[in-house]
């Protein structure tokens, strides 16, 4: 099991009460919290325990139970103790294993979409890039076109399996505390910039190395900060 950090106090959140709908609450619990995760606003080692959070969404702790077991079991999660768990952190090693597997995956997936993505999608992403170029965007709303973008390429690819496995790497990649695209916001679209630029040549070599650029180019910017 992962080591964790022992913070003092349990997570400091605020959850509005689940509404009823026709979603299970452990689904809603399970989809609220997830969000919370992968956009960082429940932070890495931050206990949560079962009972405040069900008390918090308005919810029994059955299914507060069933969601955080659900969270645990696609490794967001690890166990504290009985009543509780944590976000779990990712140590150096596992993200850069992570960020390897992400090349061979999206390297891939990229040469094969290449002939295959048509030029008005690609016009569509590049109207959301330069949409982010312009005034002030928020961490998460760069996150979420990052979400969209590789999840784009790894679907036009074809391959049914591809944007599951890419969706996976990437939500690992989120848990570990030097990766952010915030401070790197103009590398990021500049990057994306030239993956469409490689993508409109229909070259699949090409759209292979602009991908394979752009990841690396994210793992020497977390090596810069750790040796900082």
């Amino acid at each position: 099991m992962p080591s964790l950090p022992s913070p003092a106090q349990p997570a400091t959140i605020t959850i509005a009460p689940l509404e009823v709908r026709s979603a299970s609450l452990a689904e809603q619990a399970y989809e609220r919290l997830r969000t919370l995760i992968l956009d960082r606003r429940i932070h890495a080692g931050a206990p949560l325990q079962e009972g405040r959070l069900a008390d918090e969404l308005g919810i029994s702790r059955t299914p507060m139970r069933e969601a955080l077991v659900r969270l645990a079991g696609e490794g967001l999660l690890v166990r504290r103790d009985a009543r509780s768990y944590a976000v779990r952190a990712l140590g150096t090693k596992e993200y850069f294993d992570c960020m390897r597997a992400r090349e061979v995956i999206e390297c891939e997936a990229i040469a094969l979409a290449a002939t295959r993505i048509e030029p008005a999608e690609l016009d569509r992403l590049q109207a959301e890039i330069d949409a982010l170029n312009v005034g002030e965007h928020d961490e998460i709303e760069h996150w979420h076109f990052d979400d969209r973008f590789h999840a784009f390429i790894a679907t036009g690819s074809g391959n049914v399996v591809f944007p599951r496995l890419v969706e996976e790497l990437r939500v690992n990649a989120r848990l570990f505390r030097l990766h952010s695209p915030l401070h790197r916001q103009r590398e990021n679209h500049d990057e994306h910039g030239d993956i469409l630029a490689a993508l409109r040549t229909r070259d699949p070599e090409k759209a292979r190395e602009a991908m394979r650029a752009h990841l690396r180019s994210l793992q020497d910017d977390v090596k810069r900060a750790l040796i900082d």
